[in-house]
């Protein structure tokens, strides 16, 4: 059985592909973030270790005691952990004194640094994913009419701001932006942005314009829904090809029950 290493964050995305992963023959050894990870992960490892985020020695530690060379990241560490309660240790602390800024990819690319100079291949995240990516057109609960005027506005917007490594998130409402996703994470951003619109609002996610694909491919999932349910938006738009839907079935379900209309785009 070929072995991989799963460094697991938060949300249901490390446990679906950690469930592909097994299921495509591979013994899944798993290091997870204390502070992030879902603790039903153990059910799909071989291997699990815990550690707080920062601890990317650790981890690489880990990874090298089970024999893995191929590492794949799933699911998000919220960047807010860099200032509160960071707990880094020698290895991510040489990391650290490389950074010329903290944004996302900057971050992420000296944490791939630093597992290549120990051995380790850090591998995309849809290499085993592929089927958990949006198709396009029209995706699930209710048509929306009348509206590609706004998803093609939102995405034309959203681009410029992913570009700028800031976040992949929108809410717009009648071609005007009513929030940007930026450190509190996407959640949030729909929250701010539902509480200003008229229960209308629809929440835009791209990818960045060079994606890498090892890492922060952006992802929806029944969680969304629920916050955008809750926050009064009713249209989801999502780049096709480059979204992961997590719980895909229960995810289109979801959509019908709550008619929140999903449609998945090139922003053309």
């Amino acid at each position: 059985m070929n072995k991989i290493g799963l460094f697991a964050g938060y949300g249901r995305f490390p446990l679906e592909l950690a469930a592909v992963l097994r299921d495509a023959g591979k013994a899944v050894h798993v290091v997870a973030a204390r502070e992030e990870t879902f603790p039903e992960i153990e059910q799909y490892a071989s291997s699990l270790c815990w550690l707080h985020v920062g601890q990317i020695g650790g981890m690489i530690k880990a990874f090298k005691q089970a024999g893995v060379r191929q590492v794949v990241m799933a699911g998000k560490v919220r960047k807010l952990h860099l200032f509160r309660n960071f707990r880094p240790d020698m290895t991510a602390m040489k990391g650290l004194m490389r950074l010329k800024d903290r944004r996302d990819d900057t971050i992420m690319n000296t944490i791939a640094d630093l597992l290549a100079e120990a051995g380790l291949e850090l591998i995309e995240q849809t290499r085993y994913a592929g089927e958990m990516l949006a198709g396009e057109g029209h995706l699930a609960g209710p048509v929306a009419r009348k509206r590609a005027d706004e998803i093609a506005f939102g995405f034309a917007q959203e681009k410029v701001i992913a570009g700028l490594d800031i976040g992949q998130t929108m809410v717009v409402q009648d071609k005007a932006v009513l929030a940007v996703e930026a450190i509190e994470g996407t959640d949030e951003a729909i929250r701010r942005g539902g509480a200003l619109g008229s229960g209308k609002a629809a929440v835009i996610k791209v990818a960045k314009p060079d994606q890498d694909l090892r890492f922060d491919v952006p992802a929806v999932g029944p969680d969304t829904l629920q916050v955008m349910y809750d926050a009064g938006c009713n249209l989801l738009a999502v780049e096709a090809g480059k979204t992961l839907i997590i719980e895909r079935q229960r995810f289109i379900q979801m959509a019908e029950q709550l008619a929140i209309s999903v449609y998945g785009s090139h922003g053309e």
